[in-house]
């Protein structure tokens, strides 16, 4: 048996993971697939790839691009989701902030330095015509941490899953004032560099099975009911959510790649390019 340490959010988009652990496929080929969620997001994801507690990460693509960029020792293997994803830009919903220009020079909640929440900052920043070298941040690690941020008015504003966030929007916590999706695919699927040149053919079945599930999984028998009572989510907001989500079974071709580089380039998330061999690994 085969152990391969897997980490991603514990968010609707990784629910394939567990439906495929569940069933014993992995098992069925060998492969003991050690599922953990990571709530701190990409940031934390990128360390435990550096530190070797982790051998892949189903992560966010311009967190990953960025960290690779930086020395990180893995490849991206796949695309997982192709559709944006969407942040919504949330306030306390108590503040006096109503409108995205309200923010201008305002602090942000991040979950780490690096994380998709600090670098969607600059996205946003950029499209309103910002400086991005105003921008503030203060370091919440999870959700929980941004409840009580921006309850507390330790910052001020903070970008999230605009789903997975909506829960907190119906109770009143926080209000949304906008959206901003992501000008790229959402995830993609990252290996170490170690792992995947000792067990290339291992990754190559993870990568089968799962895809085989996102696949079909829109036509999986209520799988509507089954996201809305697992993620605690209104079942209209989970069929949305499911009509606007896009899985990939495909690589990141080096055309899309380049795109991706050059707009993260242009906004300042990061400082220098790497070549497509650097950062992608076809399988």
């Amino acid at each position: 048996m085969k152990t391969v340490k897997i980490v991603g959010v514990p968010e609707h988009f990784n629910l394939p993971w567990q439906l495929c652990i569940e069933s014993g496929e992995f098992e069925a080929e060998n492969i003991d697939l050690q599922w953990k969620n990571i709530p701190e997001g990409t940031g934390k994801m990128c360390q435990m790839l550096r530190d070797e507690e982790a051998d892949i990460a189903v992560i966010l693509t311009e967190g990953i691009v960025k960290d690779i960029a930086a020395g990180n020792p893995s490849k991206i293997v796949q695309i997982y989701v192709q559709s944006p994803l969407i942040w919504g830009i949330h306030v306390a919903a108590k503040s006096d902030f109503q409108e995205l220009k309200d923010l201008k020079n305002k602090k942000a909640a991040i979950s780490r330095l690096g994380s998709g929440s600090q670098l969607m900052a600059y996205v946003n920043a950029n499209e309103q015509g910002w400086q991005t070298d105003d921008l503030k941040f203060e370091i919440v690690n999870t959700i929980d941490g941004a409840v009580e941020a921006l309850t507390n008015g330790t910052a001020d504003y903070f970008m999230w899953e605009h789903f997975m966030t909506k829960p907190l929007v119906d109770q009143g916590i926080f209000r949304r004032i906008g959206d901003c999706p992501t000008p790229w695919p959402s995830f993609v699927i990252t290996v170490r560099d170690e792992f995947l040149r000792k067990n290339s053919k291992t990754v190559q079945k993870v990568l089968e099975i799962i895809n085989k599930t996102t696949y079909d999984f829109k036509q999986i028998p209520n799988i509507d009911q089954t996201l809305s009572e697992l993620f605690n989510q209104k079942i209209e907001d989970i069929q949305d959510w499911l009509q606007l989500t896009q899985w990939s079974q495909k690589q990141l071709d080096e055309k899309a790649f380049n795109k991706i580089q050059n707009q993260l380039f242009d906004l300042g998330i990061i400082e220098k390019k790497s070549t497509f061999v650097e950062m992608v690994k076809a399988l």
